[in-house]
C-alpha cells in the first residue's frame, strides 16, 4: 500500500515538474523581418543568415534567461511596403514572438512599425534610415542603424572637399529612403550653396525598377557636374553608372548607404564599378570590436565569406540587444523591453559597438566612412 501511495506521490511530483520543464525549455523567439525575396533579395538574405549566427552564438554560450535558447522566425516582406505591413501583421498575432527585427527600407519599416505600435511590440529597424521614422512619437520603434541627416552631413563635410568640388548633382529615387537622404544633404549644402562654395547644378529623381535611364542621365550630363550623389538603392545604382559612363558622365560617383555592396560591383561590372565611392556606417571587416571578430569568423566559417554591407550587421545587434534586454530585466513583456532599451540601456555591448537608445529611439554614435571600390572589386575606406 505504502509502495502504490509513493508511486502516486512522484506521478503527481512530475506532473506538475514537467511542464514547468518544458516551460523552461521553450525558446524565446525573436521575429525577423525582411526582404528574404524580391529586389533586394541580397540584403535580405545575409540579414536572415545574421541573425541565425548571432542567435546561434548567444546559445552556444547557455542562452539567455538561465538557458532558454534564442529562435529566430524569419517573415518575408519581399521588400514591398504593402507586404510589409502584412509581414508585421503575420508576426504580431504570433503569441510566442517577443520582438521583432525589422526590416530593410524605410518605406517598409514605416506602415510595419504602425502595425508593432498597435499591437504594442517592440520592433528595431536595422536598414532603415529615414529621419522621420524616430519622429513619431511610436514607443516601441528602435534602429540601430544610423540617419539620413548624419549621412547628409558627413557628405557635406567631406565630399566636396575631397574631390575640390563646386558643381554637385543629387539624383535620388523618391522611395522614402532616398528622397529622405537627398532632402538631408541638401539642407547639409545650403549654407555652402548660400556661400558661394558650392553650387546644386542638378537636383531629380528617377524611377525604381526602371532598366533605362538614359534620358535622366543625359539632363544631368549637361549640368557637367563635377560630383554625382545617388541616394537610392544598388540595383538602380549599378545601372545608372554603366548607363552613364556610356553618355560621357565622367564625374566621380558617390552613392549613398544603400547604393554598393557586391551586388552593385557584380551588376556593374568591375570595371565601372572601380573607383565608385559610397558615404556608409562601417563595413563589417572594419570593426574593431571583439564581438565583431567573433561574429566575423563564425560567419565566415560557415557562409565563405562576410557580409558585404553593414545592414545585415545592424539586424544581428537587433537580434543581440532584443536578447540582452530580455535577459537583463528577466522578463518578455513589451513594456518592460521598451522601457528598458530607451531608458536603461547604455552601451550594452554589440558586434557594431556599444549600443544604447536615444529618447527617441534612435542609435546612438554611428559614425561614417567614405569608401571606395578598389581594383580588385573590395570596397575599402577611401584614403
Amino acid at each position: 500500500m505504502k509502495i502504490i501511495k509513493y508511486c502516486a506521490l512522484i506521478g503527481v511530483v512530475m506532473a506538475v515538474l514537467l511542464p514547468m520543464n518544458t516551460m523552461a525549455a521553450k525558446p524565446v523567439v525573436i521575429g525577423l523581418q525582411g526582404p528574404i525575396t524580391g529586389s533586394w533579395a541580397y540584403e535580405g538574405q545575409m540579414a536572415k543568415q545574421s541573425c541565425e549566427i548571432a542567435a546561434a552564438l548567444i546559445n552556444q554560450k547557455g542562452g539567455i534567461l538561465g538557458g532558454r535558447m534564442v529562435e529566430v522566425r524569419v517573415v518575408d516582406d519581399a521588400g514591398e511596403p504593402k507586404t510589409g505591413a502584412l509581414a508585421a501583421q503575420r508576426l504580431v498575432t504570433q503569441k510566442d514572438v517577443v520582438a521583432s527585427i525589422s526590416t530593410y527600407g524605410s518605406s517598409i519599416c514605416e506602415p510595419a512599425s504602425t502595425i508593432y505600435e498597435k499591437f504594442k511590440k517592440v520592433n528595431i529597424g536595422y536598414g532603415v534610415t529615414a529621419v522621420r521614422l524616430t519622429q513619431r512619437g511610436y514607443k516601441y520603434f528602435f534602429r540601430t542603424c544610423g540617419r539620413d541627416d548624419s549621412q547628409g552631413q558627413f557628405f557635406a563635410d567631406s565630399v566636396p572637399a575631397k574631390f575640390n568640388a563646386t558643381r554637385i548633382a543629387i539624383m535620388h529615387d523618391n522611395t522614402a529612403f532616398g528622397k529622405g537622404l537627398a532632402e538631408d544633404t541638401k539642407r547639409a549644402l545650403q549654407p555652402m550653396i548660400d556661400s558661394g562654395k558650392v553650387k546644386l547644378v542638378y537636383d531629380d529623381a528617377v524611377t525604381p525598377g526602371e532598366k533605362d535611364f538614359r534620358v535622366p542621365l543625359t539632363k544631368l550630363r549637361e549640368t557637367k557636374p563635377e560630383v554625382w550623389y545617388f541616394t537610392g538603392y544598388y540595383a538602380e545604382a549599378a545601372l545608372l553608372v554603366n548607363q552613364a559612363r556610356e553618355i560621357g558622365i565622367t564625374c566621380p560617383f558617390v552613392g549613398g548607404n544603400a547604393a554598393i555592396n557586391d551586388e552593385f560591383v557584380k551588376i556593374a561590372g568591375l570595371k565601372i564599378a572601380q573607383g565608385c565611392y559610397m558615404t556608409n556606417e562601417p563595413l563589417p571587416a572594419d570593426l574593431p570590436y571583439e564581438k565583431a571578430k567573433e561574429f566575423l569568423k563564425a560567419y565566415k566559417d560557415k557562409y565563405g565569406e562576410i557580409p558585404s554591407s553593414p545592414w545585415p550587421i545592424y539586424a544581428a545587434d537587433a537580434l543581440n540587444i532584443i536578447a540582452y534586454a530580455v535577459d537583463k530585466t528577466g522578463s518578455t513583456n513589451s513594456d518592460v523591453l521598451a522601457d528598458y532599451l530607451r531608458n536603461k540601456v547604455d552601451g550594452a555591448p554589440g558586434i557594431t559597438g556599444p549600443i544604447g537608445f536615444t529618447e527617441q529611439g534612435d542609435r546612438e554614435g554611428v559614425p561614417f566612412y567614405l569608401y571606395v571600390v578598389d581594383e580588385q572589386g573590395n570596397i575599402v575606406v577611401s584614403k
